[in-house]
């Protein structure tokens, strides 16, 4: 994204703040109580300054102090100020003042009192109206750069799901498994969810319910009856979103390392409630065997991802805790949804 300071020509926008700008501080340079009325002159001498202004807010401004080269702006702005004292002096005021202010020059210091006021106001406007053009695109920026990173951190639970999943579906479909037809419909109503549904920042909380729930069939047919999964969803409140893909990320984690680690006996408890105040309350708990399991169940990919988006979509919004005592591991998410209530 180019900045609009250095090569976006005037738009419309900022031509009327300009002359706006411009009509009130000439109003009050030209205003004299003891003199109502603006004479022709006033207008002249008046534009001596705005046109050095002019030059400064659009030729000085984006070519040298932009560009951090302070010298050349102070030297051709000493110049261009330079330039306006002397057709003030040795011009304007020799045809419209000849006999008085015109008869002698009343030095540098009273020149300049006279003549930086108004330009330093028309410069400084328009040095504040870039700052906030730049401002604006900085924000934009680091939205675009959060909304990337996002769409990173969402990409990667893909591969990684499918991975896991195709592999039991070989699985099945060699052993000529009755349920592989099942497996499949599960599977296919999750990677609708996750190819269609989910793409944008959020998504409404019955929807990506629904989804946990055909997520968490389709993973308890991997299990084989080697174990229990006790699955507890209280009643989830329409008017909320949530952003997708993150409970299921600690879901998935549970049902892998319980049945990478066990061959029986496996434990998986999962409990989804929202409380009157709008805070999801989500806790997962997976028995494991730790003398088979080789991996640090805490510092995996999908774990580290889902934190960040954790961070990234609910800051200072959501808590976070997980334990693991070598037999059981523990998740416990609290999620403020106040935010994306519709």
């Amino acid at each position: 994204m180019k900045s609009n300071i250095n090569t976006s020509p005037l738009n419309l926008k900022e031509l009327f703040f300009q002359i706006a700008l411009n009509i009130i501080v000439f109003i009050f340079f030209a205003f004299d109580r003891r003199l109502p009325g603006i004479e022709a002159h006033q207008i002249l001498f008046y534009l001596n300054f705005a046109i050095a202004a002019l030059i400064i807010n659009y030729i000085l401004l984006p070519k040298f102090l932009y560009k951090n080269r302070y010298w050349h702006f102070a030297l051709y702005s000493l110049l261009l100020i330079a330039i306006v004292i002397l057709t003030e002096e040795a011009v304007l005021e020799q045809i419209y003042y000849p006999e008085t202010r015109g008869r002698r020059f009343l030095g540098i210091f009273y020149n300049l009192m006279s003549t930086l006021p108004t330009i330093t106001i028309l410069v400084g406007f328009k040095f504040a109206w870039d700052a906030l053009i730049k401002q604006r695109e900085v924000h934009e920026l680091k939205n675009y750069a959060k909304e990337s990173e996002l769409q990173y951190l969402k990409s990667q639970i893909n591969p990684h799901f499918l991975f896991n999943n195709i592999n039991n579906l070989y699985a099945y479909a060699v052993e000529q498994s009755p349920k592989t037809p099942d497996l499949i419909l599960e599977l296919s109503s999750v990677l609708r969810y996750m190819l269609y549904d989910c793409r944008a920042r959020f998504v409404a909380l019955n929807k990506e319910i629904e989804h946990l729930k055909n997520y968490i069939n389709l993973s308890t047919l991997q299990i084989e009856g080697r174990g229990k999964v006790n699955n507890t969803i209280g009643n989830i409140p329409e008017n909320y979103n949530i952003a997708p893909l993150v409970l299921s990320v600690f879901i998935e984690n549970a049902f892998k390392h319980s049945a990478s680690s066990q061959t029986e006996n496996i434990s998986i408890n999962i409990d989804i409630n929202v409380s009157d105040n709008g805070i999801l309350n989500f806790r997962c708990t997976n028995s494991y065997q730790s003398e088979t399991n080789v991996n640090k169940l805490d510092q995996g990919i999908g774990l580290q991802n889902v934190k960040k988006r954790l961070d990234l979509m609910y800051p200072k919004s959501h808590e976070l805790k997980i334990s693991d005592d070598n037999e059981n591991f523990k998740v416990q998410l609290a999620l403020d949804l106040n935010k994306t209530k519709n």
